[in-house]
């Protein structure tokens, strides 16, 4: 017969086991929840440079598979400054900038436009120091470094991209160095024509 001491005895060994499993188990308390991370966000060169990758590639696949083609291999339709005038295929630099006008227009909180320290246009004649001092330095690297800064315009602060605009096509190249008004006429593919600059509000 067991006596009172000896059901004392299991009775406290049962009650431990019980505290230990549930211990281990996590029976007793909830687990905590833990917290996803925060998505990371995207810094003003990642968006920058997101942006001139969808730029550059509508504009190369213009160039190339529209302009080149129907106007120097199939001899279909011309692209003219005056395109409108002549019923011809605006120019690369041309729809180029009508995008980034109707962009503006959405006022989506950050502007881009084609400049060069060569323009024909000379309203694509760089302005501010950043616009000048980049175009310079992607012209001098060839095309393969982009040039990033930060400045201060009408009081207020802006992020700054600067990309080479590269001849990718002989359309290019024939436009600019038979231009009238083109100051420069020694331009060959692959050679930096000018450059695209972005600019983020911060």
């Amino acid at each position: 017969m067991t006596t009172p001491h000896k059901k004392l005895v299991l009775g406290t060994a049962f009650l431990a086991s019980v505290v230990l499993v549930a211990g281990l188990t996590g029976c007793n308390k909830p687990a905590a929840p833990v917290a996803a991370p925060p998505p990371a966000g995207f810094t003003p060169k990642q968006m920058a440079d997101g942006l001139f990758a969808v730029m550059s590639s509508d504009r190369a696949v213009y160039t190339k598979n529209v302009v080149a083609r129907l106007q120097n291999d199939e001899k279909v339709i011309k692209a003219s400054e005056h395109w409108k005038d002549e019923k011809a295929l605006p120019l690369p630099a041309q729809m180029f900038r009508m995008g980034a006008e109707a962009v503006a227009e959405k006022n989506p909180g950050f502007t881009y436009g084609l400049l060069s320290l060569w323009p024909i246009n000379k309203q694509n004649t760089p302005k501010t120091d950043a616009e000048k001092t980049g175009l310079k330095f992607v012209s001098d690297s060839g095309g393969k470094t982009n040039y990033y800064a930060e400045e201060t315009l009408g009081g207020k602060k802006y992020f700054t991209a600067v990309y080479a605009d590269v001849a990718v096509s002989k359309a290019c190249v024939s436009c600019h160095n038979g231009h009238k008004d083109s100051p420069r006429t020694d331009f060959k593919l692959e050679d930096v024509m000018g450059g695209v600059v972005i600019r983020l509000p911060l």
